[in-house]
This record gives structure tokens, C-alpha cells and sequence, in this order.
């Protein structure tokens, strides 16, 4: 569940709920025990996300770089809106990866970045694990 949380939250094209919710379900695993391990795994792989951006943004020109422009560029909008605050929200598919990438660009602080961003992935893994048990 760490690893497969960890890479979701990166480039890596993966979603993370449905392994949560077929773990949860079979019942073969600690429930709180998958909550943590995918939230910390998922955060990791947000604030991998944040040092790319705060240390690769000079390279954002080349093939390479991970975040395209167009997402980028919706991360940037989150931002200008909501500041620091759009970090709760990093959980979110398609604008979730590249608002912890800007976050990194902006020099946002590490701190407030993992407070926000674990406070956020953690109430949505918490909702679909105790989804899934109400089922």
C-alpha cells in the first residue's frame, strides 16, 4: 500500500483508492494500519513532488521535466487563488501532482507544506476507508 500511495502521488500514472478499498474490504489488513501507510506514502511522494519543483523548475523548458504546462498552469490558478491553503486539496486528481510541484517552485515552506498536504490526503483516505467498512 506504500509504495503503490507513493507513486500515485508522483508522475507515475496510478491511482491508489481502489488497491485501498479491495485491501480494506478483503479485510486481510489492519484498516488503520493501510490508512497510514498510504497517507505516508502518498505524502512522500507529494513532497518528492515539492523538492522537484523547488530545486528542477530551472529545467521546466526541457522534454523531461515532469509536469506539462497546461497542468502547471491550473496548479498556478489553485495557488493564486487559495495561497498555501490550495495544498489541502493536493489529493485531487489532475491538479493535485503539479499544486505540490508549484509549491516547491514558489518556495513554499516545508513545514506548512507537509501540515497541509497530510492533513488533506489523510481525511480523503480516512473517507474511503470508513466508506468501504459502511458498505
Amino acid at each position: 500500500m506504500f509504495t503503490a500511495a507513493l507513486l500515485a502521488a508522483t508522475i507515475v500514472p496510478l491511482s491508489s483508492e481502489p488497491l485501498l478499498a479491495v485491501l480494506i474490504a478483503a479485510g486481510k489488513a489492519d484498516m488503520y494500519g493501510l490508512l497510514l501507510a498510504a497517507t505516508i506514502g502518498n505524502s512522500l511522494g507529494a513532497t518528492l513532488n515539492w523538492t522537484l519543483g523547488r530545486y528542477l523548475f530551472q529545467y521546466r523548458d526541457h522534454r523531461w521535466y515532469p509536469i506539462k504546462p497546461p497542468a502547471q498552469a491550473r496548479a498556478e490558478r489553485w495557488f493564486a487563488r487559495y495561497g498555501v491553503w490550495s495544498l489541502l486539496f493536493s489529493w485531487l486528481p489532475l491538479v493535485g501532482d503539479p499544486l505540490t510541484l508549484v509549491a516547491g517552485v514558489l518556495q513554499v515552506r516545508l513545514l506548512p507544506f507537509v501540515l497541509l498536504v497530510v492533513t488533506g490526503k489523510a481525511a480523503r483516505y480516512a473517507l474511503i476507508g470508513f466508506g468501504v467498512t459502511q458498505l
